[in-house]
């Protein structure tokens, strides 16, 4: 079931991020999300957040702020069941167009917005994780204006 973020939610969310970043991007210095969890717990209670939740556990979200950085993280042993293909399919149905950002060393989350219609637009590195993070800048092109 896809759901708001309800504010009982936030601690819940803010460790699937943590965890999550923390397993998928291992390039970039650990401190990096410990140092941001208060930045991006204020940013979610700003931002579009749906709840994937089943079986009354949440497993997963996808938090949108305006039209950019939809982020869809999901449990480590609930990945490749549908559920971040099943988030993003929602933000689609409620917006035209969908900018985001993914690290070019986190293969496994290229292909995944790869197979969900992304195509990369531009490149960055992004100096606040050291220089380790080259960003590919990737919308979604069916949903674009």
């Amino acid at each position: 079931m896809i759901r708001p973020l309800g504010i009982s939610d936030m601690d819940t969310v803010l460790r699937i991020w943590k965890t999550s970043n923390l397993q998928a991007h291992s390039f970039v210095p650990s401190g990096y999300w410990e140092r941001n969890v208060e930045l991006v717990r204020k940013a979610m209670s700003d931002a579009e957040v749906w709840i994937y939740e089943s079986d009354g556990r949440i497993v997963g979200f996808v938090g949108l702020a305006g039209i950019t950085s939809p982020v869809s993280f999901v449990e480590m042993e609930c990945r490749s069941r549908g559920i971040g293909h099943a988030l993003l399919d929602f933000l689609k149905k409620r917006h035209r167009f969908l900018l985001l950002h993914v690290y070019e060393k986190n293969s496994r989350a290229i292909a995944f917005y790869r197979r969900e219609g992304f195509e990369c637009r531009d490149r960055h590195v992004e100096e606040d994780t050291g220089g380790n993070g080259v960003d590919n800048g990737m919308d979604e092109g069916k949903y674009s204006f």
